[in-house]
């Protein structure tokens, strides 16, 4: 089964004991002002009770980031047969030994680590047989709905992963003045939106929250395609859940896709828009 795995005491202070001595890059989430941030952090030292960490670039650069003691936060890691998510908090903020890094968060020891296998990270079309409507939001739209402060819109989902999904989302034609579809600036790469969808019929909606990392027009130009990651489900016991139930999916579409007699090799898990969707070379 396609389910969280949570290791506590002895197992998971050796992984993490492992993952800090070889300084492995991690990702750290966190929730500020109801808004959700996601910072890249490589990890140092894992001593008395304490796990130390680094803000760093994708260039591999140490980068200052803008955290509190106390604050809440969510981690997930890359290590041997899965990925690794847990839960914890800030207990310090600590100069670095590098003067040229952003200083040092230290975060407590978590007593229980979560486990997932990585091929629930990799995509999967969502099967032919099932038309999956997906429903998003954010804050930033210039029209609200009443009495909500959020914009709803209506999309198609087109794949899924434990880590991020594809969609996409009917544009408005131009010149129109119809409601319906929405205009090329609505979404924006690096914005924070709102997504839930029903994976099978009759099932409980899935909800989270997730950062648009790609943002491209269908070759048609009726549609945008987004590519998202989902962000925060390690940093609660209730986003866990969530966790365990798109791990869950991802397996399910995938076995029905091979009852289905659909070739279909599972993608890298990096969200992005599906070069089937989008104009030629614009990828390039």
């Amino acid at each position: 089964m396609s389910e969280i795995v949570m290791l506590e005491g002895h197992e998971s202070q050796s992984v993490l004991q492992t993952v800090a001595g070889e300084h492995a890059p991690a990702i750290m989430s966190y929730l500020s002002k109801e808004k959700w941030h996601v910072a890249k952090v490589v990890m140092r030292e894992l001593s008395g009770g304490k796990l130390y960490v680094e803000g760093c670039h994708s260039s591999g650069r140490p980068h200052p980031i803008n955290i509190r003691i106390d604050q809440p936060v969510g981690v997930n890691f890359k290590h041997a047969y899965g990925k690794f998510v847990f839960d914890t908090s800030v207990v310090a903020l600590e100069p670095s030994s590098d003067p040229e890094a952003g200083g040092t968060i230290v975060l407590a020891v978590p007593d229980r680590i979560g486990v997932v296998q990585r091929r629930s990270y990799f995509r999967v079309n969502v099967p032919e047989s099932l038309k999956v409507k997906v429903v998003l939001w954010h804050r930033t739209s210039q029209r609200k709905s009443k009495g909500s402060g959020q914009e709803y819109f209506e999309g198609r989902l087109m794949d899924i992963s434990a880590g991020g999904a594809q969609l996409t989302v009917p544009l408005k034609a131009p010149g129109s003045a119809d409601a319906a579809g929405v205009a090329e600036s609505e979404f924006r790469k690096g914005q924070f939106i709102g997504v839930r969808f029903t994976p099978m019929p009759y099932e409980t909606p899935l909800m989270f929250s997730a950062q648009i990392r790609n943002v491209l027009p269908t070759a048609d130009r009726t549609a945008l395609c987004l590519g998202l990651q989902i962000v925060g489900l390690e940093a609660s016991d209730e986003g866990r859940e969530v966790l365990s139930r798109l791990a869950a999916v991802v397996d399910r579409y995938y076995q029905i896709n091979q009852s289905a007699g659909v070739h279909q090799e599972m993608h890298r898990p990096e969200p992005g828009p599906n070069p089937a969707h989008i104009p030629a070379g614009a990828l390039q």
